[in-house]
């Protein structure tokens, strides 16, 4: 299934029709078996490679939606979990597609203004920003944006990572490298679930992590978090968060 199909003009993606169920176990990172309404059990492609801290308890609702591309091994993609104060996205495809459509359509001030926007672009020695934002004139600063997943939610604080994360370590260097160099540069956490009323770094998971995101921040890099409003028919920006940057 390509979610790209389902972003309305208005920034919103759309989601195909959803099958409700309850989680068995998710396993293997990429696995998931869910009992659907009826009792029918299935195998779900889970699109999430961390640890879905708090995101993968067994009995759970969660909901999948359904793929008619034949050359896929698993027809279900796993794509929401019911937690106690919220639904939450556990598709880390959603995030960076959410962004962009909601930059497109002036959603995100802070990030408005530019000429033209661009996904997984090489840079900084073969990595790849998920958003590049650029004007047409070329003396005009570029934009990077790296978008986060953040689906931690405790005592309505987000955090991220929910994993010891070397990739994120090497993001927000690279980041920080585009600064150094004259460019922006944005690091844009996307709280996937309803119940957050402020962000932090995960220090108690990754105290690396947390370091590397403070330093980043304090060469220019920008910090920007929102949260989400899910339902079972969309999921859509909705407001800015507050964060936290004070350390351990």
């Amino acid at each position: 299934m390509d979610m790209t199909k389902y972003v309305d003009k208005n920034g919103v993606v759309l989601w195909p029709e959803l099958f409700k169920g309850i989680l068995i176990r998710r396993y293997k990172r990429f696995m998931a078996d869910i009992e659907l309404e009826g009792g029918q059990i299935i195998t779900a492609h889970c699109p999430n490679s961390g640890s879905m801290k708090q995101c993968s308890t067994p009995g759970r609702t969660v909901y999948v939606s359904e793929s008619f591309n034949p050359n896929r091994k698993l027809k279900y993609t796993w794509e929401l979990i019911d937690m106690p104060n919220s639904l939450a996205g556990i598709n880390t495809m959603i995030p960076n597609q959410l962004v962009a459509a909601a930059i497109k359509s002036s959603l995100i001030p802070p990030l408005s203004g530019y000429d033209s926007l661009r996904t997984e672009v090489k840079y900084n020695d073969n990595s790849r920003i998920d958003i590049l934002l650029e004007h047409k004139n070329i003396n005009d600063r570029p934009c990077f944006v790296e978008i986060k997943n953040c689906s931690m939610v405790e005592d309505k604080v987000a955090m991220f990572p929910d994993a010891v994360t070397s990739r994120g370590l090497k993001h927000m260097k690279a980041l920080a490298e585009q600064v150094s160099s004259g460019h922006r540069a944005v690091v844009f956490f996307l709280v996937q679930r309803m119940d957050a009323q402020i962000f932090r770094p995960a220090d108690h998971i990754d105290p690396s992590y947390g370091d590397a995101l403070r330093y980043a921040v304090k060469s220019g890099v920008e910090i920007m978090v929102y949260d989400v409003k899910i339902t079972l028919k969309d999921i859509r920006l909705s407001a800015q968060l507050p964060y936290d940057l004070s350390g351990h």
